[in-house]
């Protein structure tokens, strides 16, 4: 499987999300880079206070906006900055997990890891280790396959709307059903 960006022909690479807590993660983030450690360039690294305050909705979005996976770093248990701020997390992971895979995304495509301050050798690893694991699973694709579940929903209408002019043609017209036009799935 290969996706390119317009820019580039090259092969396909994943995009990764990362929410990294700004105390932990984050600084570990930055060690890396100032000890200048080579990892894959794909991770998108957003600063949160707190890992405890990845909302679950900021996942959906990043993978309904073309992230292929999404990484959240933060605190080592009983380190958080704000006490319980990743075992916060920790629970919202979890669930997560369970959602995706409910959703047919695949649960590999979330990864959790506690990282601290010190430790910018693991973060090249993880980012490189998740960079590799999205590359085998391929694309998720959340973006165009918006288009096709359109069309879908479309054919569906037209099939309900068919189906209750069908049965509104025998009874009282005036209290038939309107056949209505389908909203897009996303905004």
């Amino acid at each position: 499987m290969t996706r390119s960006s317009p820019a580039s022909s090259g092969p396909w690479t994943p995009r990764i999300v990362a929410f990294f807590c700004n105390w932990c993660t984050y600084t570990a983030a930055d060690l890396a880079g100032v000890s200048r450690m080579k990892h894959a360039s794909n991770a998108r690294i957003i600063r949160l206070m707190c890992s405890g305050r990845v909302d679950p909705q900021f996942v959906i979005d990043a993978l309904t906006k073309g992230a292929d996976g999404v990484l959240i770093g933060g605190c080592h248990p009983n380190d958080c900055h704000y006490a319980e701020g990743n075992y916060k997390c920790l629970r919202r992971f979890q669930m997560l997990k369970r959602m995706v895979a409910d959703l047919g995304i695949e649960p590999d495509r979330l990864r959790l890891e506690w990282i601290s301050a010190a430790e910018g050798e693991k973060v090249k690893r993880v980012v490189n280790e998740m960079t590799e694991t999205l590359t085998a699973l391929g694309p998720l694709g959340i973006p165009e396959k918006f288009h096709e579940w359109d069309r879908e929903m479309e054919h569906f209408a037209q099939r309900v709307a068919a189906q209750e002019a069908a049965s509104g043609a025998s009874g009282c017209a005036e209290h038939a059903p309107q056949p209505r036009t389908p909203e897009p799935a996303h905004a």
